[in-house]
């Protein structure tokens, strides 16, 4: 019988200290010592980032959404939940303009828009128990009215 030797892999610096590599890595590229710097995972992480800012649009985006419908449409509840509402509207509001301080990503805002509301559509129906006719099929809120903090529908 024949044993397989596999070679011990080190791990790297990124998989070892997360931290320690950020640190290493920005020191690298204040002293512009590209040399050294891990590319891979550099490119990863640059890419990751850009990915989190979009999830981010889309998860305040929809929650938004959400707020605005039913604050718009639920009217068995709104005498009720009215305030709540309208601090969450706010609330996501500031979130997704901080982000669409970015001119891409307002572009990825206004991109995305028509596939986030109907997901937020989906879930404004199954939390009121409204028949989804109530619900509009296109997104009744333009980008400015998502945008003003003045709007509440």
């Amino acid at each position: 019988m024949t044993t397989k030797i596999v070679p011990s892999i080190q791990p790297t610096l990124y998989e070892e200290d997360y931290y320690l590599w950020v640190e290493t890595t920005l020191q690298q590229i204040q002293n512009k010592d590209i040399e050294n710097l891990d590319w891979q995972h550099l490119a990863e992480e640059i890419e990751a980032l850009g990915i989190e800012q979009r999830r981010k649009v889309e998860s305040y985006l929809k929650q938004l959404l959400i707020h605005l419908l039913l604050y718009r449409y639920w009217e068995t509840e709104k005498e009720f939940c009215q305030r709540g509402w309208k601090n969450e509207i706010s609330n996501f509001r500031d979130e997704l303009e901080f982000s669409c301080r970015s001119q891409t990503l307002y572009n990825y805002f206004l991109n995305c828009l028509d596939s986030v509301y109907l997901k937020a559509r989906k879930q404004a129906i199954q939390k009121t128990g409204l028949l989804s006719e109530v619900f509009p099929e296109q997104c009744p809120f333009s980008p400015e009215d998502i945008l003003n903090s003045d709007f509440f529908p």
